[in-house]
């Protein structure tokens, strides 16, 4: 428990620049606390005291305004900063060392019982308000963007941006050694940039047809719903 409880206020100092002391992280972090809670409340559920279980996640819920499920499923050393706002379904599963930032929803879609929340690998951050919806995937070491809604299965290393989310997958896998990459506002415009390029490769088309110079390639491509190009900041 005091490896847990020491992992989980390093995974602050590591990803947060604000924290200063470990007695300010006990004191002053309610993602932290309510990590701590949802602790106590699976591990309730999970021996069948259901009801105590969802009792005392409200009660976390109204003092760290961050409500997780006592069903869901999450790893080791995963940080949450601010949190105001976050919801955490029932049949979520996050991985090891995962963040999320404030607003973010992991959220379901169906009325049916069973596996209706998302599972996120390890290493992935999801910037603020952004909503994950469903079943479905989101690989190791990937981001999602502010903002983003997400509700289709994202590969490993990939970023998604937009609503609904466009995934960018990254040309080069992130090495797993690597602390967890922060830069969640740097995002690109794929469409945007797409729409740039395309208009520059018809006026070159246009001047130097005839005389056979070659096109200007696009900096991104799609296959398959997946967008893919160059390396992102994050």
């Amino acid at each position: 428990m005091f490896k847990t409880i020491r992992n989980d206020i390093q995974s602050v100092f590591d990803r947060d620049p604000a924290a200063r002391s470990s007695l300010e992280i006990l004191l002053c972090y309610p993602g932290l606390h309510a990590v701590w809670g949802h602790r106590l409340t699976h591990w309730l559920w999970m021996r069948g005291a259901k009801l105590l279980a969802r009792w005392l996640s409200q009660i976390m819920r109204s003092l760290t305004g961050i409500e997780i499920h006592p069903g869901a499923t999450i790893g080791p050393r995963f940080f949450i900063d601010h949190g105001m706002g976050i919801v955490i379904g029932e049949t979520a599963e996050i991985g090891a060392d995962v963040t999320l930032y404030h607003g973010v929803t992991l959220g379901g879609t169906s009325w049916q019982k069973g596996k209706r929340h998302p599972t996120l690998g390890n290493g992935v951050v999801v910037g603020a308000g952004a909503k994950i919806l469903g079943p479905i995937t989101v690989g190791d070491n990937s981001r999602i963007g502010a903002n983003a809604v997400v509700v289709k299965p994202v590969p490993p290393d990939s970023l998604v941006v937009g609503v609904p989310g466009e995934i960018v997958k990254r040309s080069k896998p992130r090495p797993a050694q690597l602390k967890p990459d922060l830069e969640h506002g740097a995002l690109p415009d794929v469409i945007g940039d797409s729409l740039v390029a395309l208009m520059a490769r018809v006026e070159q088309l246009e001047r130097h047809l005839s005389n056979g110079h070659g096109l200007m390639p696009s900096p991104y491509t799609q296959d398959h719903g997946i967008w893919r190009g160059e390396d992102f900041s994050i």
